[in-house]
């Protein structure tokens, strides 16, 4: 059956974009000065999500999940579990670190990269 899935991917150029199993939807847009990076993590609190960024790559994980109590056995149905999602992605050039924010609202994690500056400035060298 996955192999089926694979090859509908194929067919329509969809293999590597959008959804993967453990991952989340997210777009990644390239705005003139930054990037802006949104998922969607429904069913998430704000504390349940941890985001890194290591040079170029962007990490977004979040766990959460109904705890273990002592009267389990009381429970007649329980679908709710423990959730958790990531998502690595490589940024296509290098952002300000120190400037990076995040929002979380209703169920849509926002994350603002400002890109570095620099890159394209030309500076005199000195010959001695």
């Amino acid at each position: 059956m996955g192999r089926q899935f694979e090859t509908m991917g194929d067919q329509f150029g969809s293999k590597g974009i959008g959804w993967q199993p453990g991952g989340m939807s997210l777009d990644v847009a390239d705005h003139d000065e930054k990037f802006v990076v949104t998922a969607d993590l429904p069913g998430f609190e704000k504390d349940d999500i941890d985001i890194s960024l290591r040079g170029d790559r962007l990490r977004i994980v979040a766990e959460s999940g109904a705890e273990t109590e002592e009267g389990d056995e009381d429970y007649l149905r329980r679908e709710r579990r423990q959730q958790s999602v990531s998502r690595t992605l490589t940024l296509p050039e290098a952002v300000d670190e120190s400037s990076v924010s995040a929002e979380y609202r209703n169920g849509v994690l926002t994350v603002t990269l400002p890109k570095a500056s620099g890159g394209d400035e030309s500076h005199d060298i000195e010959v001695n």
